[in-house]
């Protein structure tokens, strides 16, 4: 049904309203957020898609309490520990896009591990957004003088990853929060009510199902107005 070229970017929102809706912790909730991504990647890849892009630590989550963000580190080291052979296995190539400089030198040689340990990875290429800002990543490419046009600045912008075809973004809110400003630019938005720990393998279908029918809808669009020239 999908392009292999799909890319998929999804912002996970909603893990402490559902933590609190059962009278757990805010990091009980993260940790359901993890868990539910490993479903929804098998998914994607069964789906055709070609690049899944998740958004799991904006940079204005270092305002968040020390406690909630320690938190959220040990996770991020916990799912590069656990997830590594099973995305091996699954040719799933993992990349952390995002600042680097401010996490632990111990954090940052995990990453650049996990990196290195799924770069031959074709089946997908699995991007997680961690200590990153779209408006950084787009100020920091102005920057560089080596950009001549549009692509390149492109490719400084957003590396190696296509333009994002579907951004989805859970828990009911209806904003981009700095998220892949560039890359978005065309992109179909949807909007669920659902918590990201909710959201899964069925509901990433019919999101899919939906995106399939404003694409054909479009397509259509598009040959009318070409045989009407």
């Amino acid at each position: 049904m999908q392009s292999s070229l799909l890319h998929l970017g999804i912002i996970m929102d909603g893990n402490g309203r559902w933590a609190a809706a059962r009278g757990l912790t805010r990091t009980e909730g993260h940790k359901a957020g993890a868990e539910a991504i490993r479903p929804i990647i098998e998914t994607a890849a069964e789906a055709g898609i070609g690049t899944v892009t998740l958004y799991a630590f904006a940079c204005e989550n270092w305002r968040r309490p020390k406690r909630e963000v320690a938190g959220l580190m040990a996770l991020l080291r916990s799912f590069l520990q656990r997830e590594i052979r099973h995305l091996q296995r699954a040719g799933v190539r993992l990349t952390l896009i995002g600042r680097r400089d401010r996490l632990a030198a111990g954090l940052r040689g995990r990453i650049a591990r996990a990196e290195a340990r799924t770069a031959h990875g074709r089946r997908l290429h699995l991007r997680i957004a961690f200590d990153y800002s779209a408006r950084d990543a787009i100020f920091a490419a102005a920057k560089d003088h080596s950009a001549t046009c549009r692509e390149e600045f492109a490719r400084l912008v957003a590396g190696d990853a296509p333009d994002v075809d579907l951004l989805i973004r859970t828990g009911g809110d209806r904003r981009l929060s700095d998220f892949l400003l560039w890359e978005s630019a065309y992109a179909e938005l949807l909007f669920v009510e659902r918590v990201w720990p909710d959201f899964g393998p069925a509901h990433l279908k019919a999101a899919l199902a939906e995106f399939a029918e404003r694409r054909r809808r479009l397509d259509l669009a598009r040959r009318q107005a070409a045989a009407a020239a």
